[in-house]
């Protein structure tokens, strides 16, 4: 009952929402070219589903390209900097620095320095989503139980050894929580990404269609283009909680639902 209730309320308090939009534009007589209804939006959607299949791909393609870049690279460093305080450091601040800078204002110049506008868009949505898993990973290493360490020391263990056996199982929930998190951000830096780039073409994504129904005020086809937009981050981030609660489900307290 309560897995079904988890599902029941969100989808009871989102179909109530859809109902009360679709009543108050026809009550209140609103164009649909200001505020389409759910009806027009999903009649936009079905019409254009072929250019906006294909436009998905190509941001889903995008995000979660930058999504496993961010996790390699950021989960090498993150073991690299836990191994040595002095590297961290030294070059973690930098780290800090990509985050805060903004992608948007630094994109149009990784459209100039890279040809390739698919690998220029990879870059910005890397950028985004490359600080979550470094800093939430670096945090989870450097959280071993003191007792559990100097344990290991007692015994003889090496570096290695205690990374392996102590330092990355203990820092896995953080791992997956900084991942649940770069997930959406990956998908966020594609989008604003193709924003700054605003290539059209058989690869544009849907921020290129968004773009495209405001300049040709089609304001159906633009708020489908965002609910798939919605749609794509609810379902990144469900998949990844998924694979969160199956990996720590039996051993976390995070994941563990409690009795009765």
């Amino acid at each position: 009952m309560r897995r079904w209730a988890d599902w029941l309320a969100p989808t009871l308090v989102g179909l109530l929402v859809l109902g009360g939009w679709e009543a108050a534009v026809r009550l209140l007589e609103v164009p649909a070219y200001q505020v389409p209804g759910p009806a027009a939006i999903a009649r936009a959607l079905a019409e254009d589903w072929p250019l906006f299949r294909s436009s998905m791909l190509v941001t889903l393609r995008i995000a979660l390209l930058a999504l496993l870049l961010a996790v390699t690279l950021g989960g090498l460093l993150a073991v690299i900097f836990a191994q040595s305080r002095w590297v961290e450091r030294a070059f973690f601040p930098y780290a800090v620095v990509l985050q805060v800078t903004p992608v948007v204002a630094i994109a149009p110049l990784i459209l100039i320095w890279v040809d390739d506008v698919t690998l220029s868009l990879l870059i910005c949505a890397w950028i985004v989503a490359f600080f979550p898993i470094l800093s939430n990973t670096v945090l989870g290493l450097n959280s071993a139980d003191r007792n559990h360490v100097e344990l290991f020391r007692l015994y003889g263990a090496t570096r290695w050894q205690t990374l392996w056996l102590l330092r990355l199982p203990g820092a896995l929930p953080f791992f997956l929580a900084g991942l649940r998190v770069a997930g959406g951000l990956a998908l966020i830096g594609a989008v604003v990404a193709e924003f700054v780039a605003g290539a059209g073409g058989t690869g544009s994504g849907l921020a290129f269609r968004i773009l495209e129904a405001g300049y040709q005020l089609k304001i159906p086809r633009m708020f489908a283009a965002l609910a798939l937009i919605s749609a794509l981050g609810i379902a990144i981030f469900a998949v990844l909680g998924l694979v969160q609660h199956l990996l720590l489900r039996r051993w976390h307290e995070s994941a563990m639902r409690p009795e009765g």
